[in-house]
């Protein structure tokens, strides 16, 4: 159920303005607020969802549908020479409704890779010690293919 004030579930039911680019009965799109550039789309799940984990199975496929329309509908639109898509779960999530940024990319827009330092591994048995956790969740209870 969608708590009162979710800014997005206005968007998708109406009663918040918006300038909608894509609307059908699973997923709304709609253009960023504060835009990284112009064209920046938000594309969202109707029902109310915070975090991509949580996203019913029966919601990926049109979500994602959307998500691949709206990146593939960008360069077209607005001479883009590609997309950057991305998805923040909790932390940076400044509203608690999942959202997928489509982002219009030019070459030398400015924009480098991403915007945090990157932390390499200290050898490459540090980097098997991580897979190794990161497989043992997927295997793990709450998985898809285990308990």
């Amino acid at each position: 159920m969608a708590p009162d004030g979710c800014a997005f579930c206005a968007i998708a039911a109406g009663r918040a303005p918006a300038h909608v680019v894509l609307d059908d009965a699973d997923v709304v799109a709609f253009l960023d607020r504060r835009p990284v550039f112009p064209g920046h789309l938000l594309v969202v799940p109707r029902r109310h969802v915070v975090t991509l984990p949580e996203l019913p199975d029966g919601l990926l496929g049109p979500l994602f549908g959307a998500v691949q329309r709206c990146a593939a509908a960008l360069p077209r639109a607005l001479g883009a020479d590609g997309t950057w898509v991305s998805v923040n779960n909790v932390v940076s999530q400044s509203v608690p409704h999942l959202h997928v940024h489509v982002v219009p990319r030019r070459r030398g827009d400015g924009l480098r890779g991403f915007f945090w330092p990157r932390h390499p591994y200290a050898d490459d048995a540090e980097a098997e010690r991580t897979a190794a956790q990161v497989r043992a969740a997927l295997a793990g209870p709450g998985s898809a293919d285990g308990g």
